[in-house]
């Protein structure tokens, strides 16, 4: 119950998770935001399980192991801001709103990969993991049960949020949907990720999540 409450105040604190969420619903739909959700959660509960089996201590133990993941996610993160940015730019009708039956398979994989990827790429999420389970697990408890059941109720959490923040994307649909609006939306969340991947090719080592 005091991790439910401690992960429950950070989900709801804005981040990278809910610009990509958000900019998903308002840029394209409410299948393609959940997705996009869905993939984040799955990054989690993959960092939570393996946070809990001791996996993720490479990257406070292991410099090189760190700086890889930790370049790669930065460089992910930028190239997404920048062709956020550019998407910024271009004209009215590239911005044309997708309804949720056009909505193929193929984009649906490539929404729930581009979250999964977001957080997986990211070595700060499994450093929070590594840092903050083990003060939660009960003295004589399975280390790998707990840590996965604490990562699933964080997901949860997450999906709850993410659904609030898409429900509340649509009923406000006919006023997110104008140009300077979704332009506006764009360029936030492109400079959002372009400062999340300079942040993060600027971490230390052994730092934690900022």
């Amino acid at each position: 119950l005091s991790f439910a409450v401690v992960a429950g105040l950070l989900t709801v604190v804005p981040g990278l998770d809910t610009a990509l969420v958000l900019r998903a619903a308002i840029g394209r739909n409410r299948r393609h935001a959940f997705a996009t959700a869905v993939g984040i959660g799955s990054g989690t509960l993959v960092w939570g399980v393996a946070a809990a089996a001791g996996v993720s201590v490479l990257l406070t133990a292991s410099e090189l192991a760190f700086t890889a993941l930790r370049i790669a996610g930065a460089m992910y993160l930028i190239w997404m801001g920048l062709g956020m940015l550019r998407g910024a730019l271009r004209h009215p009708a590239a911005f044309v709103a997708e309804p949720d039956m056009t909505t193929s398979p193929r984009d649906i994989v490539g929404a729930w990969a581009r979250g999964l990827g977001t957080n997986l790429l990211n070595p700060k999420v499994g450093v929070f993991y590594m840092a903050m389970l083990p003060q939660f697990i009960p003295v004589g408890s399975s280390h790998l049960l707990m840590g996965t059941a604490m990562a699933m109720v964080h997901n949860l959490e997450g999906m709850v949020w993410f659904t609030a923040i898409i429900c509340a994307a649509s009923f406000a649909q006919a006023w997110l949907n104008r140009d300077w609006v979704r332009r506006t939306m764009d360029a936030v969340t492109g400079a959002v990720l372009v400062g999340f991947g300079v942040d993060l090719a600027l971490v230390r080592t052994g730092e934690g999540p900022r």
